[in-house]
């Protein structure tokens, strides 16, 4: 038997960990992103359309409706890997930035958990059929005028 292309197998072995490993590492980032938002949105120095949009992302996230579903192969996590990150990034941008380092550093002490218990879900289901209600009714009220 020939094993001469196992340095090939290995190098796509390695190519694929250090992907992982910056996915894992990408990912912990944007939890952290998060947890600072959380702690923005209740800081009075930050800009009202700041912590409008930073609630949002923050409710996006934690979430557990996608606007694209997970299950739609390749599309439905190109939400999570696109539309997450730009939110994050225009909100950063709309934050002092005294106030989001001071935040960022909180955060990475003590990042907020995910809530673990059936009320919050309800919570976060019930404003996503209030928010699908509303748009609803409106397309229903251009549609028949």
């Amino acid at each position: 038997m020939d094993f001469g292309n196992f340095s090939l197998l290995s190098d796509h072995t390695t190519k694929s960990m250090k992907l992982i490993t910056r996915l894992k590492l990408f990912a912990r980032c944007m939890k952290v992103q998060i947890s600072a938002l959380f702690l923005a949105s209740k800081d009075p120095a930050v800009p009202k359309v700041a912590k409008w949009l930073g609630v949002a992302v923050v409710a996006y996230a934690l979430s557990p409706i996608d606007l694209i579903p997970d299950f739609i192969p390749v599309i439905g996590y190109l939400d999570d890997l696109i539309i997450l990150p730009l939110g994050i990034y225009l909100v950063i941008k709309l934050i002092p930035e005294a106030v989001w380092s001071d935040c960022m550093a909180k955060a990475e002490l003590n990042p907020i958990q995910l809530p673990k218990n059936r009320y919050a879900a309800a919570v976060i289901i019930g404003f996503w059929l209030l928010f699908a209600g509303l748009c609803s009714y409106a397309v229903w009220h251009l549609v028949s005028n």
